[in-house]
Protein backbone atom coordinates (compact mmCIF):
# COMPACT_ATOMS: atom_id res chain seq x y z
CA UNK A 1 0.00 0.00 0.00
CA UNK A 2 1.20 3.20 -1.01
CA UNK A 3 0.95 6.41 1.43
CA UNK A 4 0.97 9.55 0.72
CA UNK A 5 2.14 12.33 3.47
CA UNK A 6 2.50 15.65 3.82
CA UNK A 7 4.36 16.12 6.90
CA UNK A 8 5.22 18.97 8.39
CA UNK A 9 2.59 20.99 6.57
CA UNK A 10 3.33 23.57 3.71
CA UNK A 11 1.68 26.41 4.84
CA UNK A 12 -1.19 26.43 7.23
CA UNK A 13 -4.44 24.17 6.42
CA UNK A 14 -7.19 25.39 8.05
CA UNK A 15 -10.93 24.43 8.18
CA UNK A 16 -13.87 26.68 8.82
CA UNK A 17 -14.93 24.53 11.36
CA UNK A 18 -14.28 25.43 14.55
CA UNK A 19 -12.55 22.50 17.00
CA UNK A 20 -12.39 24.51 20.26
CA UNK A 21 -14.39 22.31 22.28
CA UNK A 22 -13.11 19.16 21.15
CA UNK A 23 -16.51 18.05 19.77
CA UNK A 24 -15.82 14.81 17.70
CA UNK A 25 -18.80 16.20 15.50
CA UNK A 26 -16.59 19.52 14.27
CA UNK A 27 -13.26 17.54 14.71
CA UNK A 28 -14.92 15.29 12.27
CA UNK A 29 -16.27 18.43 10.04
CA UNK A 30 -13.00 19.86 10.13
CA UNK A 31 -11.22 16.61 9.44
CA UNK A 32 -13.50 16.05 5.91
CA UNK A 33 -13.28 19.64 4.94
CA UNK A 34 -8.74 19.62 4.74
CA UNK A 35 -9.41 15.87 3.45
CA UNK A 36 -11.42 17.25 0.27
CA UNK A 37 -8.87 19.85 0.06
CA UNK A 38 -5.85 18.00 -0.30
CA UNK A 39 -7.52 15.63 -2.31
CA UNK A 40 -8.47 18.09 -5.09
CA UNK A 41 -5.69 20.13 -4.41
CA UNK A 42 -2.24 17.65 -4.31
CA UNK A 43 -3.78 14.62 -5.84
CA UNK A 44 -6.46 16.08 -8.66
CA UNK A 45 -9.14 13.99 -7.05
CA UNK A 46 -12.68 15.80 -8.42
CA UNK A 47 -14.59 15.42 -5.40
CA UNK A 48 -18.47 13.84 -6.23
CA UNK A 49 -19.84 13.32 -2.87
CA UNK A 50 -19.47 14.45 1.02
CA UNK A 51 -21.20 12.53 3.63
CA UNK A 52 -23.41 10.56 1.24
CA UNK A 53 -26.24 8.77 3.28
CA UNK A 54 -28.75 6.12 2.86
CA UNK A 55 -30.03 4.15 6.01
CA UNK A 56 -27.13 1.61 6.56
CA UNK A 57 -24.77 4.44 7.19
CA UNK A 58 -22.42 7.37 5.38
CA UNK A 59 -19.61 7.69 3.60
CA UNK A 60 -16.97 10.65 4.16
CA UNK A 61 -15.97 11.51 0.40
CA UNK A 62 -16.69 9.85 -2.92
CA UNK A 63 -14.40 11.27 -5.55
CA UNK A 64 -12.71 10.32 -9.33
CA UNK A 65 -9.31 9.77 -9.87
CA UNK A 66 -9.15 9.82 -13.43
CA UNK A 67 -11.46 6.29 -14.02
CA UNK A 68 -11.44 5.03 -11.07
CA UNK A 69 -14.15 6.03 -8.40
CA UNK A 70 -12.62 6.23 -4.75
CA UNK A 71 -14.43 5.70 -1.27
CA UNK A 72 -12.87 7.60 0.97
CA UNK A 73 -12.89 6.87 4.62
CA UNK A 74 -11.62 10.45 6.85
CA UNK A 75 -10.44 10.07 10.67
CA UNK A 76 -9.78 13.23 11.95
CA UNK A 77 -7.84 13.94 15.59
CA UNK A 78 -6.71 16.46 17.70
CA UNK A 79 -4.86 14.52 20.49
CA UNK A 80 -3.28 11.37 18.66
CA UNK A 81 -1.33 10.25 21.48
CA UNK A 82 -4.21 10.34 23.82
CA UNK A 83 -6.96 8.18 21.82
CA UNK A 84 -4.44 6.66 19.09
CA UNK A 85 -3.75 8.08 15.65
CA UNK A 86 -6.40 8.20 13.24
CA UNK A 87 -4.71 5.44 11.04
CA UNK A 88 -5.61 3.27 14.23
CA UNK A 89 -8.84 4.23 13.91
CA UNK A 90 -9.92 2.10 10.88
CA UNK A 91 -11.08 -1.24 12.37
CA UNK A 92 -12.04 -4.59 9.90
CA UNK A 93 -15.45 -3.57 10.75
CA UNK A 94 -15.97 0.12 9.43
CA UNK A 95 -13.97 -1.10 6.13
CA UNK A 96 -16.48 -3.57 5.63
CA UNK A 97 -18.93 -1.23 6.11
CA UNK A 98 -17.82 1.28 3.48
CA UNK A 99 -17.52 -1.64 1.40
CA UNK A 100 -21.24 -2.56 1.72
CA UNK A 101 -21.86 1.23 1.32
CA UNK A 102 -20.10 1.44 -1.96
CA UNK A 103 -22.32 -1.46 -3.22
CA UNK A 104 -25.24 0.02 -2.19
CA UNK A 105 -23.96 3.30 -3.88
CA UNK A 106 -22.87 1.97 -7.21
CA UNK A 107 -26.07 0.26 -7.32
CA UNK A 108 -28.09 3.84 -7.30
CA UNK A 109 -25.43 5.61 -9.74
CA UNK A 110 -25.98 5.97 -13.00
CA UNK A 111 -22.88 4.55 -15.20
CA UNK A 112 -20.73 2.34 -13.40
CA UNK A 113 -16.67 3.68 -13.01
CA UNK A 114 -13.96 1.42 -15.22
CA UNK A 115 -12.14 0.29 -11.24
CA UNK A 116 -13.51 1.38 -7.73
CA UNK A 117 -11.03 1.92 -4.58
CA UNK A 118 -11.16 2.72 -1.10
CA UNK A 119 -8.52 5.06 0.47
CA UNK A 120 -8.20 6.40 3.89
CA UNK A 121 -7.83 10.27 5.00
CA UNK A 122 -5.92 10.42 8.10
CA UNK A 123 -6.00 14.47 9.57
CA UNK A 124 -4.15 15.48 13.15
CA UNK A 125 -5.53 18.75 14.00
CA UNK A 126 -4.17 21.31 16.55
CA UNK A 127 -5.95 22.82 18.73
CA UNK A 128 -7.10 25.95 16.63
CA UNK A 129 -8.31 23.60 14.04
CA UNK A 130 -5.32 23.83 11.43
CA UNK A 131 -3.66 20.68 10.21
CA UNK A 132 -0.70 19.71 11.46
CA UNK A 133 -0.39 16.55 9.34
CA UNK A 134 -2.35 14.86 6.52
CA UNK A 135 -1.85 11.14 5.62
CA UNK A 136 -3.47 9.66 2.54
CA UNK A 137 -3.05 6.00 2.43
CA UNK A 138 -4.63 4.61 -1.34
CA UNK A 139 -5.72 1.60 -1.40
CA UNK A 140 -5.78 1.36 2.18
CA UNK A 141 -8.77 -1.64 2.41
Amino acid sequence: MEEHSTSPMQGPVKSRHSVANNSRRAVGLAGEEIAATHLQQQSGYVIEERNWRCRSGEIDLIALDGDTLVFIEVRSRTNPTRYGSAVEAITPRKCRQVRELAVIYLKQRKGNPLSIRFDVVAVTLDAEGKATEIKHLPGAF
